[in-house]
């Protein structure tokens, strides 16, 4: 428990002077709330001692008013203190967390891990940040009480103290115990949580797929096993702890009915005054209170414990190293290429993809990569881009490793368009001035005309300042293709790295986006994934790309001339309409 509290306050950061000047208003407020049970302690103990005066009665109301405006203030700080800790800790987490995901690998969101950092954000974070922070000042509230009414038992009587003592040790071993059970259960109420929105995300994002395919059946199936699982795990966490908390109750049961009959016993005796056996009558049956609202506090303290583990697992996975301080000239080298790879090898986690990958890109040249589905294409293109680090060897830029240079450099030399188009919720402008934010507005203009986008948008209502969809669901396919590339052109990058931006576009737009893509690579240094064969007869060299190897290398009229994949593609592209190199 006290662990957890000292996580909460690393956790904190700057905010830590908050969080502790909070326990602090919970230690006077814990107080403060057994003064009102000492004062009346005070007047029956006048009472049966027949010397309560009208003066004692006087000073003990104005002792309960100053109480209760203090504890309203003390209460109103507590309470501000560690709510608004809550809120602005997580909002700082939050930007850690979106600044350390800009830094990672892209290997990392194609491995099923959207639906962990979606359930990290909307659940995990939401919990801690509405819960911990009242629930850790609850937690020094009752610690703190259960000490006030312990060290008031021992007043009364040391025999009755000895008891709430032992009382609470004893409570504090079958909370340990109780604590282990809820921990486990907790993690695994926590991982279905994230199964659950990984499992929603998938069915809203391909309800499209889904309705075409008449699955709608299938995948609600799925989705509602998932509602279930939740259910049951929710289930199952609750009927684990109940046996602990009645345990717990019965402890508590025992201890108020031993100190009342000791106090019963002790008064018989002569021991114990009558003021003081009504002393025990009022703080007995409030004395484990606090204790008992403290372990009920248990299942939170667990689940907001593998909630802390599963955020610090995301915040602890290895981003990209951007440590380097080298920078690209403007120019290479005489003889030097503007690209190299250089006995380059890649692995997604175990798994090898590409071997021994070695080729040169000159400066203003085309270089097309091609190949059947799987064979390494698109990671060669995203090494380049450093979306992912080679294993061993290297690529380099004008004669420097990638490595080496900041990743803002990095991009600054390297526009990217690939089939699968992304545009975010925001105005057609903000989309394409994301290419060059300093940019003028007649430069988002020129580049509009020049990627055939410009005609269509002014068509819209409200043109450039058209608010597209998540994703660019307002716009058709090519529409968000030529948006894409007019963002492209005004970033005007050396290197351009080209999926084929028409390979799923249909016809009336495909002559657009030719038109579009010839203004882009104008001058620049190209890499293009290749899906037809017209796009790469002219490219200065073809890299046939086989099981993560390059297994031949030429121009078209050279590669012709070899036995081997290529003319194997082409004959087939000669004899089947619509024969596609992916």
């Amino acid at each position: 428990m006290f662990a957890l509290i000292s996580r909460i306050l690393n956790l904190s950061g700057r905010y830590k002077s908050r969080i502790q000047a909070a326990f602090l208003c919970a230690f006077v407020e814990s107080i403060l709330s057994k003064m009102p049970i000492f004062m009346a302690f005070i007047v029956l103990a006048g009472f049966a001692d027949n010397t309560l005066t009208g003066k004692t009665c006087l000073f003990v109301g104005l002792g309960l008013l100053a109480v209760v405006v203090v504890q309203t203030v003390v209460h109103y700080l507590s309470d501000r203190l560690q709510s608004a800790a809550g809120f602005m800790i997580f909002a700082d987490k939050r930007m850690e967390l979106g600044n350390h995901l800009r830094k990672m690998p892209m290997g990392y969101f194609t491995s099923g891990n959207i639906g962990k950092i979606s359930s990290v954000l909307s659940t995990d974070m939401v919990f801690i940040e509405e819960v911990s922070m009242s629930t850790i000042g609850n937690m020094m509230s009752y610690m703190l009480s259960t000490f006030v009414l312990s060290v008031f038992m021992f007043v009364l009587d040391w025999r009755l103290g000895l008891i709430a003592v032992i009382i609470t040790l004893l409570a504090s071993l079958v909370a340990k115990y109780m604590n282990k059970v809820s921990f486990k259960e907790a993690v695994g109420r926590q991982n279905q949580s994230e199964n659950l929105t990984d499992a929603v995300l998938s069915f809203a994002e391909g309800i499209g797929v889904i309705k075409s395919y008449n699955l709608l059946g299938e995948k609600s199936d799925e989705l509602t096993e998932n509602f279930k699982k939740s259910r049951d795990v929710n289930t199952k966490f609750e009927q684990k702890m109940t046996p602990w908390t009645t345990g717990l109750n019965i402890l508590y049961g025992v201890g108020i009915a031993a100190i009342f009959g000791l106090s019963v016993f002790l008064h018989q005796e002569g021991v114990l005054s009558l003021a003081y056996l009504l002393g025990v009558l009022l703080f007995v049956f409030d004395l484990f209170g606090p204790l008992k609202a403290l372990y009920g506090e248990a299942t939170r303290l667990t689940v907001m414990n593998a909630a802390l583990d599963r955020i610090e697992a995301v915040l602890d996975e290895p981003e990209l190293s951007d440590n380097g301080k080298q920078h690209i000239p403007a120019q290479a080298q005489p003889g030097q290429p503007e690209v190299l790879f250089n006995d380059v090898t890649f692995a997604y986690q175990d798994k090898e993809v590409l071997h021994h990958i070695s080729f040169a890109m000159k400066k203003n040249s085309m270089t097309a990569l091609v190949g059947p589905s799987g064979s390494g294409k698109s990671t060669i293109a995203n090494l380049l881009a450093r979306l992912w680090d080679v294993k061993s060897g290297n690529v380099t830029i004008r004669g420097v490793d990638i490595r080496n240079v900041p990743l803002s450099e990095l991009m600054d030399q390297i526009s990217m368009v690939f089939q699968r188009v992304y545009l975010f919720q925001d105005t057609i402008y903000n989309n394409i001035i994301m290419g060059k934010p300093d940019a003028t507005e007649e430069e988002v203009y020129e580049a509009a005309r020049k990627a055939r986008c410009y005609d269509f948008i002014m068509a819209l209502p409200d043109g450039f300042q058209t608010v597209v969809g998540e994703g660019g669901a307002t716009l058709s396919g090519g529409e968000k293709q030529r948006i894409s590339i007019a963002r492209c052109i005004l970033k005007d990058a050396p290197i351009v790295i080209l999926d084929e931006a028409t390979a799923s576009v249909d016809t009336d737009n495909e002559s657009y986006i030719q038109e579009a893509i010839s203004e882009l690579v104008k001058g620049k240094t190209l890499l293009v994934i290749a899906h037809r064969l017209n796009t790469i007869q002219n490219a200065d060299q073809i890299l046939v790309i086989d099981n993560g190897q390059i297994a031949q290398q030429g121009t078209h009229e050279e590669l012709l001339k070899q036995s081997g994949i290529y003319q194997d593609f082409v004959n087939i592209r000669k004899s089947a309409a619509g024969w596609s190199l992916a």
